[in-house]
């Protein structure tokens, strides 16, 4: 590819963002939060409005397309749109989620209301500003700029795929893949639902850590009883589950449940004063765990108490409690299987159940880590798209989160490469309160999707 190709598509997408930019900002403007207790209706509103949006780019196969959860119900929409691939040319698969999380307490937001997109300066505010509908215009962008609706410029087949409920956890997305195998089938697969290293450096994740949670159940008493009777040789739930709890972590912060995979450091580390600021920790509240703190987001397992079920403040009397239940979620370190790290947790809180304690474990969500191959053709096409986007050459980073139909996308589909990208920084604040888009960052990434299909195209 020239430089004078390169300039020649920079200068499209500058032409072509103030739509994109609108576009975003309708999107946003439907609160399609997947979550069980919000409207639907919404959910399906958003479908809608992506498939319009595809239709309008000139893909000319587009479906919205459903399959069935595990429990039997009706999965969220997604919407489907291929272009067939010339003659001889590979198909590329473009992934993004046209739902949100849930926008919180309104009060907590800077703006007026989360789903009413707000530019401040070079940001875009709004639920789903940033994950994922930016990844939807991401993709709607590099089509356009490569020659839509005629396509004279698009030298691949092209299969976009805009999941409708990956914040609820992708509860249909297996049966989907394999409902849908032949329209979704491709040789590249570009996930636009990560993020980059910084505002100016982009980011390919290469590794995800894995999830496994669940409930941990203590039981001490058959029934509670009064505090001044018995308290002191008969000590309350919530006591022992604190002691069981407790053992979750060594002296120094690190997991402490045997059995566990610790994956290898990363090449980049993540400076500890950004890691304060964006996680809003307190002043001299120190970091846990040991090494590098890269290290400790993406390469070793975390474990964090999500939630107890315990009397309330509100609610409490002199009584001791007989019971406590406590949420668990656990990250896993890419190589580690879920199911042996459910094991390891189950014996874990069976070995340490305090002073006798009964404790039962009730398994929950799983998920596999990702660990991405360092050096496929995928990727060099990738670091020199981003490179050309940019300016700069993208870093290799690690995810603390976990994204599990990662696993399901290369076990369906075993021989296509897989690209993780993103649109997000780390000001972006996703599922946070006042999350947004860095609008420059955004036309970025158009252009870079826009160059890595044009030299898919040139051959991988």
């Amino acid at each position: 590819m020239t430089t004078e190709t390169t300039a020649a598509l920079r200068a499209r997408v500058a032409e072509l963002f103030p739509a994109l930019q609108a576009d975003l900002e309708a999107l946003v403007r439907i609160p399609s939060v997947s979550a069980a207790a919000f409207d639907q209706a919404h959910v399906a509103a958003s479908a809608a409005a992506t498939e319009q949006l595809l239709r309008d780019a000139g893909l000319p196969d587009v479906q919205i397309l459903s399959a069935l959860r595990p429990d039997g119900t009706s999965g969220a929409p997604a919407v489907v749109a291929r272009r067939p691939a010339p003659e001889g040319a590979p198909t590329v698969l473009l992934y993004a989620h046209h739902d949100v999380q849930p926008p919180g307490d309104p009060a907590t937001w800077d703006t007026a209301d989360p789903f009413e997109p707000t530019q401040v300066g070079e940001r875009l505010f709004g639920r789903g500003a940033a994950d994922d509908k930016a990844g939807i215009v991401a993709h709607l962008g590099a089509l356009r700029t490569l020659g839509l609706p005629d396509g004279a410029d698009l030298p691949v087949g092209v299969t976009v795929f805009l999941e409708g409920e990956e914040e609820s956890g992708s509860p249909s997305f297996r049966a989907f893949l394999e409902a849908h195998r032949d329209l979704l089938a491709a040789d590249v697969i570009v996930v636009a639902d990560s993020t980059n290293w910084k505002v100016g450096v982009p980011a390919l994740t290469t590794s995800l850590r894995g999830l496994v949670d669940g409930e941990v159940e203590l039981r001490a008493l058959e029934h509670a009883v009064h505090s001044g009777q018995f308290g002191g040789p008969v000590l309350d739930a919530v006591t022992l589950m604190s002691r069981l709890v407790a053992t979750f972590h060594d002296e120094a912060g690190d997991v402490a449940i045997e059995g566990l995979v610790t994956a290898p450091e990363p090449q980049v580390d993540y400076d500890e004063a950004a890691l304060r600021a964006d996680s809003s920790l307190l002043d001299g509240v120190a970091l846990a765990g040991t090494g590098t703190v890269s290290g400790r987001l993406w390469a070793k397992p975390a474990l964090s108490v999500i939630g107890m079920d315990v009397t309330s403040v509100a609610a409490a009397s002199n009584t001791i409690a007989p019971s406590c239940t406590a949420k668990i979620s656990l990250r896993l370190a890419p190589g580690q299987d879920p199911a042996a790290a459910d094991a390891a947790l189950s014996a874990h809180v069976a070995k340490h159940a305090p002073f006798g304690a009964q404790v039962t474990w009730r398994s929950g969500e799983a998920g596999k880590a990702f660990l991405a191959p360092g050096d496929t053709a995928a990727m060099r096409a990738a670091r020199a798209a981003f490179t050309e986007a940019w300016g700069a050459a993208p870093v290799d980073i690690g995810v603390g989160g976990s994204i599990p139909f990662i696993a399901d996308l290369l076990e369906v589909f075993p021989d296509a490469a897989i690209l993780v990208t993103g649109v997000e920084d780390p000001d972006s604040r996703a599922h946070g309160a006042n999350e947004s888009v860095h609008l420059g960052e955004l036309q970025k990434v158009v252009l870079a999707e826009a160059l890595l299909l044009t030299k898919i195209g040139e051959g991988l």
